[in-house]
């Protein structure tokens, strides 16, 4: 399964720098608002040293990691829920990511311009989560007048638990609260809010931009902005995103790692970001390993073997027998296929396996 991540913020807070840092695409970084009009797309591939420990045995023909894709969209401004700036062209393009990565500027700099005057994250923060709140609201009570009226007249059940389900979401909209807030009791709600697309339904993760002496232990902007974040349970990501994109510059694995050692870094702040992501959306991975590829695939948290399956290809899902599964600290120890089956290592497993991270598995069909 694809990962789409949205990168929003308001004009000039870093969006397109980080956007660079991250993926294979090259977005304009300028020191004006909406430099970015139309949304930049690039992908990524997800960092997973599983995946050439596993080849060092294999020795495939080539090793397909999983990717990532990023939509780097225009800068949203007050007023963009109306159709000020690039709003309406902005919440559009939004709606077609799985994730949104909320980039807020927690660094100074007179040399570029902040579209509201100064530097303040959570003023920042407040602004686009309001517009989003608001646009969200609009979508809600232009369809629950639709529904209500369904319900009323047609006796259709199932309108009326989607305006019950709508009406709860007004209730939060209206109260400054995002979508995501309101609690779903049942499959059926969760489809139905799936079905909405709201924007502040989406998981997000908040990117707190800093400059390089921050980057390791944030400053008094990110000291702000992170106590509410705390507070309300949401996730964040403290990157210098100009660093890291003199870091993603750099030709070798070697050179990479000794600039991060001198910044008191383990790893890369994109490297972090992409797992933060995979986290934010209970994604994990299973592997394919043989003499042609080794390969990583996403999936979500949960999901069972014939699904599983089903991302290779439908007939695999359609046709599913069992899967062959090694977990891979054993893959390791045993060193090959052969040795983990003759040393009892290879489940036989069907189809109300869950997957877990880090398999690798081998599937058997029937056309």
């Amino acid at each position: 399964m694809g990962l789409k991540c949205g990168i929003v913020g308001l004009p000039n807070v870093g969006k397109s720098t980080l956007f660079n840092c991250v993926s294979s695409g090259k977005a304009q970084a300028a020191n004006f608002p909406f430099c970015t009009i139309e949304p930049n797309l690039g992908s990524t591939q997800v960092p997973d040293p599983r995946l050439e420990q596993l080849a060092s045995l294999v020795h495939p023909g080539r090793i397909v990691p999983a990717t990532v894709d990023f939509v780097d969209i225009a800068g949203l401004v007050k007023g963009a829920s109306k159709g000020e700036g690039l709003g309406n062209q902005f919440l559009s393009n939004i709606r077609e990511t799985d994730a949104i990565l909320h980039v807020l500027r927690c660094f100074d700099n007179p040399n570029v311009a902040h579209v509201d005057g100064s530097v303040d994250p959570v003023r920042d923060m407040e602004i686009i989560d309001t517009e989003l709140q608001l646009k969200d609201l609009e979508t809600v009570e232009n369809r629950l007048a639709k529904v209500q009226k369904q319900a009323v007249t047609g006796g259709d059940k199932q309108a009326a638990r989607l305006a019950g389900l709508l009406s709860r979401y007004r209730d939060v909209l209206i109260q400054g609260k995002n979508a995501r807030s309101v609690q779903l009791f049942n499959q059926e709600e969760e489809h139905m809010a799936r079905e909405l697309f709201l924007l502040t339904n989406k998981p997000v993760l908040y990117v707190c931009n800093v400059d390089e002496k921050s980057a390791l232990t944030g400053n008094h902007y990110t000291n702000r902005v992170t106590g509410i974040l705390e507070k309300e349970n949401e996730q964040y990501l403290i990157v210098a995103a100009r660093i890291e994109s003199e870091i993603a510059e750099l030709e070798s694995f070697e050179e990479r790692q000794i600039f991060l050692e001198s910044m008191g870094l383990e790893e890369s702040g994109v490297s972090r970001l992409i797992k933060a992501a995979f986290k934010l959306l209970d994604l994990e991975t299973y592997f394919t390993a043989g003499p042609m590829e080794v390969k990583a695939w996403t999936y979500l948290k949960g999901t069972k073997a014939p699904q599983a399956a089903g991302l290779i290809h439908s007939d695999f899902e359609h046709g599913f027998i069992r899967a062959e599964v090694i977990k891979f600290k054993d893959y390791m120890h045993y060193g090959s296929e052969a040795a983990c089956r003759e040393a009892g290592k290879m489940a036989v497993e069907g189809k109300n396996y869950v997957v877990q991270d880090g398999d690798i598995m081998h599937f058997l069909f029937s056309r």
